[in-house]
């Protein structure tokens, strides 16, 4: 007696077809599991036993082998549970074999044979999709999120009795549905902050505008209490809302490392993550035995904020560079090669030396080695991806008592959502989402210059000894001040904010 269940792994964020065989001969009464399995998978014999015993079910006196097929793959988690007790259903002819074609099956069993949420469901989800099946079969906690995935039969099951009664057509389960664009724009909503809240500080709010709607990399620097974290921590406020594509690219990533409410469904707002500076690299950048997202994969689509970028130690900040540039991260571990998404908007924010009132010597209690050692600690590679660098200033107590409110998030959202809007017609059809994504061939078809433009930038690069890449991103961020501006061209003036931007820096590591 034999029969065959398709379920899946999860490697990376990426899911992996797996079959699961069960035949039922006679011999020696017990389970044996075969097919490169981790520990949590092998105990799953354990946990099938006792479900299907609680469920009223007797496994005849033979020998039950499974296998978990390819055996290439090494099988981990326990959302094996629920397709290697079908299996055994279907050997035992309790379900009808045909009711299991074209069927995935995923889920972990309880004892008492109810079926517990599983991370990573989405990506089972998607792959059930892309492998043709009509129907997945899935905890009833994870439901929502896997009909998340467009064009998929979703059913959500609480108990293994619920399975063998729908599997045999002696209940009727309704098929999980939502509706994703609804989902997305109930998230919209932030909660509390607003921009409006900030006295002053406008040139650099409107650094943040410029930041966020070309998804350039931002560094504040400035005293202890002049705003920079208030300033940064309101950048989700005029994030705007993600498309139905970017919400699936996000969820996929939180389902996989089990931070997506069960019930939520779907990822309905762009990461903003702050990570403390005692993180770990393979926190920041993902890592593991069985390898998962990190911090700046959890930002993707969204917002890694750095606080006391100093303070980072030098390896966690080194290993940005790479996903900065490539928008993606590589893990190589024994058993694979890993690659995860980390298209995130970088934001940092430092004070100028140890005790943070560099270079108002009144006030700065540093010599000039400890200024040097501190700001050393940013090497120059890393500070040079940063396309944005604006000074915050201390406040007056004349400005702290003006009572007149700044623009609100709403309206700078709005300008934001323009820019994002004239971005996506201009690069459609191309590898391009942001103007901060162009490669330097890109650059010279969408950045092209007039006469007097190119003069400009001739006399700025010779006289800032600029580098190449520093050019480019120079006309990277004035292409997103002409978006802002509503041009097509970049002009002077664009060319002129872009270039004080990139000159930010320079009061205090020149």
């Amino acid at each position: 007696m034999f029969s065959s269940v398709l379920s899946a792994c999860v490697c990376g964020i990426e899911s992996v077809p797996v079959h699961v065989e069960a035949d039922i001969s006679d011999g020696l009464p017990v389970m044996n599991m075969v097919g490169y399995l981790a520990s949590e998978v092998k105990e799953a014999q354990d946990r099938v036993r006792s479900a299907m015993r609680n469920t009223g079910i007797r496994l005849p006196v033979k020998r039950i082998t499974v296998n978990l097929w390819p055996a290439d793959i090494r099988k981990a988690g326990s959302a094996f549970d629920l397709p290697i007790a079908s299996a055994i259903l279907g050997a035992l002819g309790m379900v009808p074999a045909d009711r299991l074609v074209n069927v995935l099956i995923a889920g972990e069993l309880s004892l008492h044979g109810e079926v517990n949420p599983v991370n990573g469901i989405l990506a089972v989800a998607a792959g059930a999709r892309e492998w043709k099946c009509d129907c997945c079969i899935v905890p009833k906690q994870n439901a929502r999120e896997a009909a998340a995935v467009p064009g998929l039969t979703v059913i959500g099951v609480q108990t293994l009795a619920e399975v063998i009664a729908y599997l045999n057509d002696e209940t009727a389960l309704q098929p999980e549905y939502v509706d994703p664009e609804e989902l997305i724009t109930q998230g919209e909503a932030e909660g509390g902050m607003d921009y409006a809240d900030i006295i002053g500080q406008e040139a650099v709010k409107r650094a943040a505008e410029v930041a966020v709607s070309g998804r350039h990399n931002l560094l504040l620097i400035g005293p202890p209490g002049a705003g920079k974290t208030m300033i940064a921590k309101r950048i989700p406020t005029i994030l705007p809302r993600l498309s139905m594509e970017e919400s699936l690219e996000i969820t996929k990533i939180y389902s996989v490392c089990g931070l997506l409410q069960k019930e939520e469904g779907l990822i309905r707002k762009r990461p903003f993550r702050s990570p403390h500076h005692t993180v770990t690299m393979n926190a920041l950048a993902g890592g593991g035995r069985i390898p998962r997202p990190g911090e700046i994969s959890l930002a993707h689509l969204g917002v890694l904020f750095l606080d006391e970028l100093p303070e980072f130690s030098k390896p966690a900040l080194e290993i940005l560079r790479q996903p900065m540039e490539e928008r993606v991260i590589h893990i190589a571990r024994n058993r694979g090669n890993y690659t995860f998404p980390a298209d995130f908007m970088l934001a940092a924010a430092m004070n100028p030396c140890r005790c943070g009132f560099y270079p108002d010597m009144e006030k700065c209690s540093c010599n000039t080695a400890e200024i040097k050692r501190y700001l050393g600690k940013i090497s120059g590679p890393l500070l040079d991806r940063m396309d944005i660098c604006a000074e915050v200033p201390g406040m007056e107590y004349e400005r702290l008592t003006d009572r007149r409110k700044g623009e609100s998030s709403a309206a700078i959202r709005e300008r934001v959502s323009e820019a994002h809007e004239i971005q996506r017609l201009r690069y459609e059809g191309t590898p391009f989402r942001y103007n901060a994504e162009l490669t330097p061939a890109a650059i010279e078809k969408y950045c092209a210059l007039g006469k007097k433009e190119e003069a400009f930038l001739a006399a700025v690069f010779e006289k800032l000894d600029m580098s190449m890449r520093g050019c480019h991103r120079v006309l990277r961020v004035a292409r997103t001040i002409a978006d802002l501006d509503g041009s097509k061209r970049i002009l002077t003036k664009h060319l002129s904010e872009a270039v004080m931007y990139r000159m930010g820096d320079r009061k205090f590591w020149h």
